[in-house]
């Protein structure tokens, strides 16, 4: 039985078709020769090296989350967030010397460089889950292919040159999907190769140029054919004489009619500028970037460096995010058996906001609301067909229903609205009687007697006197009072001024000064300190006063 399960599991195990020789042999699956000259193109290209550095630091700042599987159709804001996992913990700190951030930059350049990045995890056994994550450099993995089995393992070669085999359950990979090689992947810089090459080319050239005295090359002409022994005296003088910076320009002896011809190519016609700038503007095509990424401003206003950030995060960040999680969750949870089930990786959109477009958006869809809300439709269910931010409607704890409707009964006739109005609660302003028609001149009022007329007439017509003012009355009108001390010391000025009243405090105030001391008080030329003052009226009763001090 068991023989016959696994001669099963081999049959379906096998593909369909062959990816490999029938004949396995080492190497096979491409050992990506190309890879290592790819990732030192790094070192020597400085347009290379901002494009692959600019995208991967950006990656590595993305923050990574675990959550709950959701059940298809659920709405991504009510996911559940899991905060302590295994899963978590190894790829926030992959291993002692490296964080997630690192691992994640590292993992990046690898991907960009080659098109492939490789990580190996540390398990104590083979079921076992996984408790580090080590990157490894592309151009060491050589996938093993099987004429049946598609991948049967993986080696890697150590910087010693020690092979190492791997198992499968060990190893993730992630490949930008290679067309003429299912194994391998391919990466921008490949396509671009030829362009790095020649401006290192160009760089060395110019290096080289400085080298020899920053003097053009040339050749020197001899009349007859120089022996071997001449040939290697002549070139080593020459060396010796002008080779070099620091014997740039000197003089130059050629003996025997030999003659210095110069190259006709000059650097000029070389174009080296020209040549840099069109191998920067490649670099920048094949990983699809705009300008403004790398820091050249020169065409660059604040609308379309919002838009070349956008196009950044859209066309780049998020497909090589999208692939990081599908490596995760396809690769790293299922090392983690029944734990790594039902749980999922996810990043936080390195999309910026566009707050401009959200103000636009949503002054349309208020407009829309209103609109839709005036022309009787239910509040509520407006709010959520154009997706705005639920809110309360009419005045708080109130019937939203019952709400609408008053306000379109409000925009009602006014004949249908005095009906209507009493029946939801609201109270109407008691109308105006109608003023009487006016009454002729000298006809008779219909309420009253001609007698009651005659003497209302008369009443008019004499002259009527202004009443009288009580001088009480305009007592009580003064606020403020003056209250002497009455005895044998109280002086004359005192005595006159005791009871008099004031209409306000600062009329008070200008014969007591502060509230007390009268002004014309005689005591006070004589060194005594005068002992009237004023003060404010009660309003309970006039006979009552009422003391302030200071006012």
């Amino acid at each position: 039985m068991t023989t016959t399960l696994k001669v099963l599991a081999s049959v379906f195990a096998k593909t369909p078709v062959p990816f490999a020789p029938a004949v396995r042999t080492r190497g096979y699956a491409g050992q990506n020769a190309q890879a290592t000259s790819q990732i030192r193109a790094m070192e020597s290209d400085g347009t290379l090296f901002a494009v692959v550095a600019k995208i991967s630091e950006s990656l590595a700042g993305v923050t990574w989350r675990l959550y709950r599987k959701q059940k298809p159709g659920a709405s991504e804001e009510d996911r559940v967030e899991v905060t302590q996992h295994q899963a978590l913990k190894v790829w926030n700190r992959p291993n002692k010397f490296m964080s997630g951030q690192r691992l994640v930059e590292t993992f990046a350049q690898h991907h960009l460089l080659t098109g492939e990045s490789w990580l190996v995890a540390d398990r104590a056994t083979p079921t076992s889950p996984p408790t580090g994550l080590w990157p490894v450099r592309p151009d060491r993995m050589l996938p093993i292919a099987d004429h049946d089995e598609f991948i049967v393992g993986y080696e890697y070669m150590a910087p010693g040159g020690e092979r190492v085999p791997l198992a499968d359950n060990v190893v993730m990979c992630m490949l930008r999907p290679n067309p003429n090689d299912p194994f391998r992947g391919i990466s921008p810089v490949q396509s671009i190769m030829t362009h790095i090459d020649a401006a290192r080319y160009s760089a060395e050239y110019n290096r080289n140029f400085f080298s020899n005295s920053a003097e053009p090359g040339g050749i020197i002409e001899v009349e007859s054919t120089l022996s071997d022994r001449d040939f290697q005296r002549l070139t080593e003088q020459w060396n010796e004489q002008h080779r070099g910076l620091s014997a740039a320009h000197r003089v130059g002896v050629l003996e025997n009619g030999a003659k210095w011809v110069p190259s006709a190519q000059s650097r000029k016609d070389m174009q080296f500028v020209e040549m840099q700038e069109i191998g920067d503007a490649k670099i920048l095509k094949a990983f699809a970037l705009p300008k403004f990424v790398l820091g050249i401003v020169d065409d660059v206003n604040r609308a379309n460096s919002h838009e070349s950030k956008t196009l950044f995060a859209e066309w780049t960040l998020v497909p090589a995010l999208e692939r990081i999680k599908d490596c995760l969750n396809s690769s790293l949870l299922p090392m983690f058996g029944t734990a790594g089930e039902g749980v999922e990786f996810d990043y936080d959109s390195p999309v910026p906001e566009d707050h401009a477009a959200e103000d636009t958006s949503l002054a349309v869809r208020a407009t829309a609301a209103a609109e839709l809300i005036a022309a009787g439709f239910y509040a509520p269910e407006v709010r959520e067909a154009l997706g705005l931010p639920e809110m309360s409607f009419g005045q708080p704890n109130a019937d939203p229903e019952r709400e609408m409707l008053i306000d379109l009964v409000k925009a009602a006739p006014a004949a249908l609205f005095d009906k209507v109005a009493p029946l939801l609660g609201i109270k109407l302003p008691e109308p105006e009687p109608a003023p009487a028609p006016p009454v002729p001149p000298g006809a008779p009022e219909p309420d009253k007697e001609p007698e009651e007329q005659a003497t209302e007439a008369e009443e008019e017509e004499s002259p009527k006197e202004p009443p009288e003012v009580p001088v009480a009355s305009i007592q009580a009108a003064q606020r403020w009072v003056v209250v002497t001390q009455d005895d044998d010391n109280r002086c004359t000025p005192c005595a006159e001024q005791d009871g008099r009243t004031y209409k306000n405090r600062a009329d008070a105030y200008k014969d007591y000064p502060g509230g007390s001391g009268y002004v014309n008080c005689e005591g006070q030329e004589h060194g005594n300190e005068c002992r009237c003052k004023v003060v404010k009226r009660g309003k309970a009763s006039d006979d009552t006063d009422k003391e302030v001090s200071g006012g």
